[in-house]
């Protein structure tokens, strides 16, 4: 397709809506329910990773794979989920997504080992993968007045916000109160009313110009992003410049140009990667990403904070993390009145600035912050995120027609979790190195077996457990642990520093502020 064409395709107003869906608004409830399962999952799974370290003996990497493998697999499926959707029908790949991430949530919940949850986690990816694309592909699909899809993409994305509450706290409940199985079986009943309510509300749409599924480029998306994760997570176990470290990357980037020129070849690719011409595409997915990598770090890491340096339980910990979705609700719901009065640009990159501030403040939490230090840190972090992730979400959705709003939904879903992805592997990789590298200065840590030691350097959890046997020493011990923490946390907050501000420069400069912008742009 040439570049008159492709803009044409992209930038011409959608034909006038002949009426509006008289249950739209509770169809957006419905769409919403099945999107706050999947990120549900995410926050519980985070608020339950000291628990998982203990009962399980997961160690940091296993901890990121138990993340990881979800949103690896989630995120890999996701482009060629939302061509499915559109040729299937988009309510029959939500019911099937939500099955299937209903029973194998129960799955999850059944296991006996950490390698165990990996897998199980990575099958739970399967039907995330098919419900979120479905999700936002509904809304647009059902919300033709421009105006109205503003708002409730506005609600959708706040609908991650609410998750983001509810998830810490019913993870911490639940752990307090039963084994760390439930906060998976906490995922079916969940399910079930959102099938319920899917097959009694939602009605079916599809792109009847929907072409074959592309196999290769599927296979090499997969292949791509899989050697890229793999290699960050094992990079601080193998060295960051060792042969098998460059040899994955080297591999990883291959795999991509391969990916690209293929797609860019194919008749019918699974990622038209011309859509990427479009500024107002282009940049709005940077945005998303970059702010997703942020967060998912951040989650990653706090919660491991608030549990293991200052000894909070799994519910206290959970409801500490509500501040920062109390303020990504709220952003994201007030982010469209701001778009009309300022524009795109400016909003979507104050939200990321907003984002880096966050960050900078973060880095400098010691084990005795005050916990309204910490209050501010995450009411910035959570408006910056809310008032980058709504816009960029409407830019995007709004850069494609109706017809194609399911590859448009798995391209956003797509920056959000590649962001997340990369947030959990890069961020917890930098904290893994900088904590091996800071307690393997100990001198009590010298003094330990080396099977103890290794233990020590592994996880942080078994290095707290081995310093309350230390007797007399356990208290210094300790001591070098919490620092050893803090020091890898300050460093992977300098990373996302660096990224969420080279989001915002890449916003300020590519980023059209309204929706008239063209190819030519």
């Amino acid at each position: 397709m040439d570049t008159a064409a492709l803009d044409h395709q992209l930038n011409t107003p959608e034909p006038p809506a002949l009426e509006p869906n008289p249950r739209r608004w509770a169809i957006l409830a419905v769409v919403c329910l099945a999107a706050f399962v999947t990120v549900l999952d995410g926050t519980i799974v985070n608020i339950a990773l000291p628990s998982l370290a203990v009962d399980l003996d997961a160690s940091t990497r296993q901890l990121q794979w138990i993340v990881d493998s979800y949103l690896l697999v989630f995120t890999g499926l996701l482009l060629a989920a939302g061509s499915l959707g559109d040729r299937w029908g988009r309510k029959r790949a939500l019911m099937l997504g939500l099955a299937l991430f209903g029973a194998t949530s129960a799955y999850a919940g059944s296991v006996d080992s950490a390698n165990a949850l990996i897998i199980g986690r990575a099958l739970m990816g399967i039907g995330a993968a098919l419900i979120y694309p479905a999700t936002l592909a509904i809304l647009t699909a059902v919300f033709t007045d421009a105006g109205e899809r503003a708002k409730a993409i506005g609600i959708w994305a706040a609908t991650s916000g609410i998750a983001v509450a509810a998830g810490p706290i019913t993870g911490g409940w639940l752990l307090e109160n039963y084994w760390w199985g439930s906060v998976f079986f906490i995922n079916v009943p969940v399910v079930i009313a959102g099938l319920v309510m899917t097959a009694l509300l939602v009605p079916d749409s599809r792109d009847s110009e929907t072409p074959p599924l592309d196999r290769v480029g599927f296979v090499l998306s997969i292949a791509s992003l899989g050697a890229l994760v793999f290699t960050i997570i094992e990079a601080p176990e193998w060295g960051w410049a060792s042969a098998n470290t460059l040899f994955g990357f080297a591999a990883a980037a291959m795999l991509l140009l391969s990916f690209i020129r293929w797609e860019l070849r194919v008749e019918h690719p699974m990622l038209p990667v011309r859509i990427f011409e479009n500024l107002r595409f282009s940049a709005a997915s940077i945005a998303v990403t970059s702010a997703f990598f942020a967060l998912f770090g951040f989650v990653f890491l706090i919660t491991q904070y608030f549990q293991f340096v200052r000894g909070y339980g799994p519910l206290e910990a959970g409801v500490r993390t509500v501040p920062v979705a109390v303020a990504i609700a709220l952003a994201s719901i007030l982010a469209p009145g701001l778009v009309e009065r300022f524009g795109t640009t400016r909003v979507v990159a104050s939200g990321l600035a907003l984002m880096a501030v966050a960050f900078g403040w973060i880095s400098t939490v010691t084990g005795d912050t005050s916990y309204l230090a910490i209050v501010g840190q995450m009411i910035l972090l959570g408006a910056g995120l809310g008032s980058t992730t709504a816009p960029a979400t409407e830019s995007i959705m709004g850069s494609l027609s109706v017809d194609k709003a399911g590859v448009g939904s798995a391209v956003n879903d797509t920056t959000r979790e590649l962001g997340g992805t990369l947030g959990v592997a890069i961020l917890g990789s930098v904290f893994n190195s900088l904590y091996v590298s800071s307690l393997d200065q100990s001198e009590i840590l010298g003094a330990l077996p080396s099977e103890a030691q290794e233990v020590a350097l592994d996880s942080v959890g078994a290095a707290q457990f081995i310093a309350a046997e230390l007797g007399p020493n356990a208290v210094t011990f300790l001591n070098d642990v919490n620092l050893a923490f803090l020091d890898g946390l300050a460093v992977a907050c300098y990373v996302a520093v660096a990224v969420t501000l080279a989001g915002s420069a890449f916003v300020l400069r590519f980023l059209p502020a309204r929706a008239t912008a063209s190819l030519s742009s």
